[in-house]
């Protein structure tokens, strides 16, 4: 039998081209899914396994949109890609289909290359997102076999899988042979016609196309065949897709690699308990993503990686200890699990049940002879009035985007009726100019340690917005709203200030710290930035010589010249200069011979990945040694344990910061801890 069981799975979504678009895609190396109609489109996506689900509205705009919202909110929750390909008279509707979930698009007319080169791009935009989701799983990862059969044209039998004969009732074994009429008896009158005009469509055009007809496993269920030739024409090869509604059992289905339950099981169980009584305490979700997963399957090998996934799935259901009923356990996407909390419970359960899978995951994992070192963000979220499965997982995904971003910790916990970041954008871009005028901007401090003697010796300022609806909201939502909203160098401009008249005012226990602040991209690129910079701190009363300039390694690399003469003339007036989350962007032993510099801060992703495998322990290794070449002193960002410490230690570094020692806090408890030093 021929198998392509090595093809990546690829849904595709067409009204008027399906056919066309089915042959184009297998052409090019992917195991198309392909439909002509919405209708059930969305269990026919998650159960393919697909990364890019395609909606091609060509000639069909109102299916098309249709498609969309069907599709937006299983390809959100799978991490996957939602391509849509638009005719160039309806180019008008991209703003409402990407508002509707689209995350790709491309109009036409377009040529095969331009098509296959945007699935690639849609393809590697889902491996991004989801993690290092592994689309590609063979017979022995865990994925159903392949059921399919094969006709040798002319001949009086049928060539079945072991997976189909199974299904059909005829044994298992390889090869297994049944005679046409036997196999066209197990079909129905309206199976059997579209059979025979799907076989007369192939061998007539040598165009893949499909058929499908009723099931007899269960009410609703339906089998399509997606069908090719092989060879000169002489052969019909078809894959068999089993088609099975959402409903009735679907919260029992699990996922083959860690055996928890399965993305359409969480949906599914969501939706029962959301359909309970309005006035009983609402259900919790948890959505845990296991981060450097997909440096495990660098280093290691996809074995491996689904080794340690396998057990990190086993700790989270014995951390949760899930029943099915009250509590449940799912694998989402690639290193995502979803943790259900049935009613009644509480945001406080959520709360406290998130650090103890953060602890659970962080313990170290052995795989043969490999100790490896996981870390875990989580986002917690609770049913609010009116909430649906969807809403409710896109609600927990903002959160657990924030809980990644972040700088508060590895779990965030959405109160009732705030917004995720995503949702926040329009209303914080209203709101920043009145942030501004009446003081919503706080400064806070994160200690910068000195390895060796554990004593404190500067703070980094950082913002924060105090919102009077939203609360807390950090510098990374801070600075991305004004960037969008054109205030970004008049916030630079104020956090600055008040960096500075904060640090100016220090009591004296302080009085020997050095403040590091930072500037932005678009502060390097402002005429006479650094003699205004200058004269701002020389306003402050604060003294230059312990002041660091920070600026982040992005920043740098937009405008090199500009930044080196920017960065001297910093310097030329006693202030030391930093690069900020260096290893994470271009980073270049040419642009940092080319600047001035004094410091060289590694980025807390790297710091994270240093306890993990001897690969990463040499990336920070080369980093670290790289800069003391350059007599540049090394902070490190993002320290949380003592192994991470213990190892940068040995590494050369001589300074960091992190949650090991505090987080951001305000002047008079930076002060406290200095006293208690």
């Amino acid at each position: 039998m021929a198998a392509r069981s090595g093809a990546p799975p690829l849904f595709i979504l067409s009204f008027r081209h399906r056919d066309e678009l089915t042959g184009l895609a297998e052409r090019a190396g992917w195991q198309p899914i392909a439909a002509r109609r919405s209708e059930l489109a969305e269990s026919r996506f998650v159960a393919s396994g697909a990364s890019v689900a395609v909606v091609d509205a060509r000639g069909a705009l109102a299916e098309g949109q249709e498609g969309v919202r069907t599709l937006a909110d299983p390809c959100q929750v799978n991490a996957a890609a939602l391509l849509v390909l638009l005719s160039r008279t309806d180019e008008a509707a991209l703003d409402g289909l990407h508002a509707a979930g689209a995350t790709h698009f491309l109009v036409s007319p377009f040529s095969e290359q331009q098509l296959l080169q945007t699935l690639r791009f849609a393809h590697r935009h889902a491996e991004r997102v989801g993690g290092g989701r592994p689309w590609r799983k063979s017979d022995g990862e865990g994925r159903e076999p392949e059921a399919s059969w094969r006709w040798e044209k002319g001949s009086p039998t049928v060539e079945l899988s072991p997976a189909l004969a199974r299904r059909a009732g005829l044994g298992e074994e390889a090869g297994r042979r049944i005679s046409l009429m036997e196999l066209f008896r197990k079909l129905d009158s309206d199976g059997r016609k579209a059979a025979r005009g799907a076989v007369d469509r192939l061998l007539s055009t040598g165009r893949s196309t499909a058929f499908a007809h009723a099931d007899g496993e269960g009410a609703g269920a339906r089998l399509a065949h997606h069908l090719r030739v092989e060879g000169d024409g002489e052969a019909v090869v078809g894959r068999t897709e089993a088609i099975v509604p959402l409903e009735g059992a679907a919260w029992q289905s699990r996922d083959a690699m860690t055996g928890v339950r399965d993305a359409r099981a969480a949906r599914a169980w969501l939706a029962r308990q959301l359909q309970r009584a309005p006035g009983e305490p609402a259900l919790v979700l948890l959505l845990l993503a296991v981060s450097r997963f997909d440096a495990i399957n660098a280093a290691f090998g996809r074995a491996t990686g689904d080794s340690v996934l396998q057990a990190a799935a086993r700790r989270i259901e014995r951390c949760v200890d899930a029943d099915g009923r009250r509590r449940l356990v799912a694998r989402i996407a690639g290193a995502e699990f979803a943790v259900l909390l049935a009613a009644p419970t509480s945001l406080a359960e959520g709360r406290f049940l998130a650090g103890q899978l953060v602890e659970t995951i962080g313990r170290p994992f052995m795989s043969g002879d490999h100790v490896i070192t996981l870390g875990s963000r989580v986002g917690v979220v609770a049913a609010e009035p009116g909430d649906d499965p969807a809403a409710l997982l896109r609600r927990a995904s903002a959160a657990l985007a924030e809980a990644k971003a972040g700088e508060a910790g590895p779990v965030k916990v959405q109160e009732a009726g705030e917004a995720g970041e995503t949702a926040l954008g329009d209303r914080l871009e209203i709101d920043l100019r009145r942030a501004l005028d009446q003081e919503e901007i706080e400064i806070l401090f994160q200690p910068q340690v000195a390895i060796a003697s554990r004593r404190i010796v500067g703070a980094e300022a950082l913002a924060r917005w105090r919102h009077p609806q939203f609360g807390e909201l950090g510098a990374i939502t801070l600075f991305g709203v004004a960037e969008r909203s054109d205030y970004l160098v008049q916030l630079s401009d104020h956090v600055q200030r008040k960096a500075l008249a904060a640090a100016a005012a220090w009591p004296e226990p302080l009085a020997g710290l050095r403040l590091s602040v930072n500037i932005t991209a678009a502060d390097i690129v402002r005429p006479g930035f650094a003699a205004q910079f200058v004269e701002m701190v020389r306003s402050s009363g604060f003294d230059p010589a312990r002041l660091t300039v920070e600026v982040t390694e992005g920043g740098l690399i937009e405008d090199l010249a500009a930044a080196a003469n920017l960065l001297a003339g910093l310097r030329q007036s006693g202030l030391r200069v930093a690069i900020d989350d260096f290893g994470t962007g271009y980073s270049s032993l040419a642009y940092l011979k080319a600047l001035p510099l004094d410091y060289l801060k590694i980025d807390k992703r790297l710091v994270e990945d240093i306890s993990g495998s001897p690969r990463d322990q040499v990336v920070v290794r080369s980093v670290i040694d790289m800069a003391r070449s350059l007599g540049l002193e090394v902070i490190a960002e993002g320290v949380e344990t003592e192994d991470q410490l213990a190892l940068l230690a040995r590494e050369g570094c001589t300074l960091y910061q992190g949650f090991l020692c505090a987080p951001p806090v305000d002047s008079r408890r930076l002060a406290a801890m200095l006293d208690q030093a």
